[in-house]
Parts: structure tokens; sequence; C-alpha cells
């Protein structure tokens, strides 16, 4: 088996540049042993993460014929999931810490980042290659246009660097978007000093009605916000804001 031809529904477009290839595994750190690779198509990453003898590499594949492939073609991949990395029991895989790095499926970027949020105390570091746009708002900081929901709370768990840019035509098909490799590594954050839930809660319904002042965006869950806050606007605020901005709810609604 050669080829696997790239399908739309499942978001795929295979890198062909090895030196890209290349770098983004070289982006990855030594921390850890095992390695999940999410969405490996044909293997243009797994070949190098494979000639790096410290790693335990396993991959997860939800295409069938991307699977076939791999198994024909790297004898030594002894770790093949074919299934889908969102519905996957990722712990039940790993005894220990595992890191992730891929070329991450365009319509699943932000749910993947999600998971692995979700899995934070078991992924210390996270390479991916994504749209230049989520790219751009996972890393950015407070007081940018496009600081939203992702970046809050990924932010608060983990230290993200925008990496590099990828052009459109290194690609089959080339996508309709320039790239990005981002790296995320889990901060010394254990646990939030608020409600976690609460966290979220103020975070989405901030972003979510992002032109207006936090007192009208969060009234639905604090009536008297204070006033430190209430005439601001999300962006304005930075993580560490919004956390300490989620304490002080608590503290109202327990008066």
């Amino acid at each position: 088996m050669s080829y696997v031809r790239p399908k739309k529904n499942l978001g795929q477009h295979f890198l062909t540049d090895q030196n890209i290839a290349r770098k983004i595994v070289d982006s990855l750190g030594t921390d850890v042993q095992d390695v999940l690779e999410i969405g490996p198509g044909m293997g243009v990453l797994t070949q190098y993460l494979l000639q790096r003898p410290e790693l335990n590499v396993h991959v997860v594949e939800i295409d069938t014929e991307s699977v076939e492939y791999l198994k024909h073609n790297f004898p030594t991949l002894q770790h093949i999931w074919g299934e889908d990395f969102l519905k996957a029991d990722v712990v039940e895989r790993f005894s220990g810490q595992f890191s992730v790095i891929g070329n991450f499926p365009y319509n699943i970027s932000s749910q993947i980042f999600f998971r692995v949020l979700e899995y934070r105390n078991r992924i210390p570091e996270t390479v991916g290659m994504i749209q230049k746009e989520v790219a751009e708002r996972i890393a950015a900081p407070h007081g940018s246009k496009v600081y939203g929901i992702l970046s809050v709370l990924l932010q608060a768990f983990f230290d993200i660097e925008y990496l590099f840019t990828v052009s459109e035509g290194v690609f089959n098909p080339p996508p309709k978007v320039k790239s990005a490799v981002v790296r995320l590594k889990r901060n010394q954050v254990k646990e939030l000093p608020c409600s976690e839930a609460l966290f979220v809660k103020v975070v989405k319904a901030a972003f979510n009605l992002r032109r207006k002042m936090l007192r009208n965006s969060l009234k639905e869950i604090c009536a008297a916000l204070p006033e430190e806050y209430a005439m601001k606007r999300p962006e304005q605020l930075s993580v560490g804001a919004f956390i300490d901005l989620t304490c002080k709810i608590e503290e109202i609604e327990k008066q």
C-alpha cells in the first residue's frame, strides 16, 4: 500500500515537507517516554518519532485506510489505535504521563485542546500543527482582539509558545489558510483557588458577549459584580484576573 487518499470529511491535509516534519518532531521535549501522535495519516511525523529511541510511540487514527498504510509501512510501530481520539479512553492506555503531538485535523483542533485540558495532569507537553488563526488565539495575551475562551482556559494550566508558521503549499491537498505549530507545556498550577466549574462558566459567559461590559455579560452569574471588574470587557482581563474575579464571585455568592 503506497498511498492514502486525503478525506475531506476527516479534515485531512497531509504534510509533504520533510524538513517541517522533522522540525515539528524536534520541538517535542524529552521529559516523558510515552508519546501519542494524533492523526498520523501516512506517517510523515511518525517516521521521525520512531527515530528517537527514547520515545515509546503510540498513534491514534480514525481513518481505516491510514491505519492499514501505517501497519504495512511501519512494522516497528507497535501501538496503533484505530479509533477517534475524542472518544478514546486515553487514561487506560498509559500508566503514567504522556506527551501529545500531531498535525491535528483542522475540523477538530479546538476539541483536541479541550481534551488535552481534561487530561492536563497526565500531559506535560503538547506540540500541534493547527490553523494559524487558532494558534494565534490560544497563544494570545490579554488585550489582543483574538484573546478568548480557549486562550484563558488553556493558559490557566499551560505555558503556550507560538513556534512557527507553515504555508499552504506544503500540504496535500493545500488548505485554504496558513497553519502554525504551537507548544503547550504544563505550568505549576495544580488547582485553581476557586471552583473550576465556575471559572469556566465565567470565562465562557464573558466572551460569549465579548463586546459588553462584564456587569452585563455576567449578570446571570453575579448581580453585584466587584466594582473593579464591572466596567471592563473580557479581553482586558488576564488569566490571573479571571481567576481573581471568580474567587470574588464565590465570596459574594456565599454572603
